[in-house]
């Protein structure tokens, strides 16, 4: 269970301003949920109390449940609500553009912790595909007076794809890898990371609002749950993980299979018909 509680509720602002609301969250970090998850992803089942947490296993948890009135039409906390951190920008799509995290400790099941956020940058900028406007938040994880976690999570929203609107060509995926592991998402996974992450966002089950409300091919698979993929990866090559960063570029479909790639501290994911959906680069401790 997770209790949530904004701070110091001064206006939002701008990128860099000082008035920005920090968010504080407790969490006891329940075992049984993150051996859900292992189970979910066809691992066995071997976390319980004390163990270290897996690295950004601790998306499962800091839930901030909200009332239906309060949600957006995508399912997600409306912006710019009461105790909010994510001003109202105008633009109704949502995205994890991606981000970094920074492992100072790790971070133990069945311990409390406590997640502190803030708004570090909400600006608006104009891309070829019209207005865009780019939001990062940063989260510190402390468990027993001590710093374990330092994430920043970038998201991008813009508007709605026109009828005729021509699809972004994305990049193309390096084919030079070490390491490989082929990974394919069913809807029943979206679902169980949705649940365990108490992620409402409609693209990852609902696939006529994915497909008809926001132009997609099918339900999207998550970004969080793809850079979780590669750091599962990169520690099981390079050992544990001192810092992470990831950059989504494209988005992966429940129908296809992903391809997770690592050559040294360069990680990917190669979709079916070549193109790159995400990279990253790991460093190891």
């Amino acid at each position: 269970m997770s209790d949530f509680s904004p701070t110091n509720p001064a206006p939002h602002a701008e990128s860099g301003s000082d008035t920005s609301p920090e968010v504080r969250q407790t969490d006891v970090m329940d075992p049984a949920r993150a051996a859900a998850f292992q189970v979910a992803l066809g691992q066995e089942a071997d976390i319980s109390a004390g163990s270290a947490l897996p690295p950004f296993f601790h998306q499962l948890y800091f839930w901030t449940p909200q009332p239906p009135e309060a949600l957006g039409r995508d399912g997600h906390p409306r912006v710019g609500g009461t105790g909010g951190l994510i001003p109202d920008l105008g633009l109704p799509r949502r995205m994890w553009a991606g981000g970094q995290l920074q492992f100072d400790a790790p971070l133990r099941v069945g311990s409390p912790a406590e997640k502190r956020s803030v708004l570090e940058k909400a600006e608006h900028k104009n891309g070829r595909s019209g207005p865009l406007a780019f939001v990062t938040l940063r989260h510190e994880i402390w468990q027993e007076g001590q710093l374990c976690l330092t994430e920043w999570q970038d998201l991008v929203y813009r508007e709605d794809p026109g009828p005729q609107a021509p699809k972004p060509v994305p990049p193309e995926a390096r084919t030079d890898e070490r390491d490989a592991r082929e990974a394919a998402f069913s809807s029943t996974l979206l679902f169980r990371y949705s649940a365990l992450t108490f992620n409402g966002h409609r693209i990852h089950y609902d696939l006529d609002y994915a497909r008809d409300v926001e132009g997609y091919d099918g339900l999207v698979v998550h970004g969080p749950l793809l850079a979780q993929h590669l750091m599962l990866l990169a520690e099981e090559v390079g050992g544990a993980l001192r810092s992470f960063a990831f950059r989504a570029s494209s988005p992966l479909m429940h129908f296809e299979t992903a391809t997770f790639c690592r050559n040294g501290e360069d990680l990917w994911v190669r979709g079916p018909d070549g193109r790159q959906c995400m990279s990253a680069t790991a460093e190891f401790a």
